[in-house]
């Protein structure tokens, strides 16, 4: 007869299991608006400051990053923490109508506003007609 137990050895972290941890994120909440010259994105991103902030365009997607700043008051040592993963990270795809080479981002307050204007050609235009 023969014995068909399985062995268990202890789980032990590997390098590529830190790694990993590093590169997980919380993604950020985010409200989108549309107006007749582009769209506006707000992200709630606390904690995060500019110089910790990554903004990334490739193609048609549009990449969020940022590290937050965890502050623990001096003397003290955090024993229990609610948010582990220091990182935000979220990205989109962006039509083709929208004006990537003018972005505008504002950080304040914890919370990031871009605004991506329209390209010219897609806003709406009104066109004067004349009596002849």
């Amino acid at each position: 007869m023969s014995n068909n137990t399985a062995t268990t050895k202890p789980v032990t972290r590997t390098a590529s299991a830190e790694q990993d941890q590093q590169q997980r994120a919380v993604l950020p909440a985010v409200d989108v608006f549309e107006d007749v010259s582009g769209i506006t994105l707000l992200a709630d991103m606390p904690g995060v400051s500019k110089e910790q902030l990554e903004l990334k365009v490739e193609g048609e997607a549009l990449l969020i990053e940022g590290g937050m700043q965890q502050r623990t008051p001096e003397g003290l040592e955090a024993i229990y923490a609610e948010v582990r993963v220091p990182r935000y990270r979220r990205s989109f795809t962006l039509s083709r109508e929208l004006d990537t080479t003018r972005i505008e981002a504002v950080l304040k307050d914890g919370v990031l506003n871009l605004r991506i204007p329209k390209q010219a050609h897609a806003q709406p235009r009104r066109i004067n007609v004349t009596a002849g």
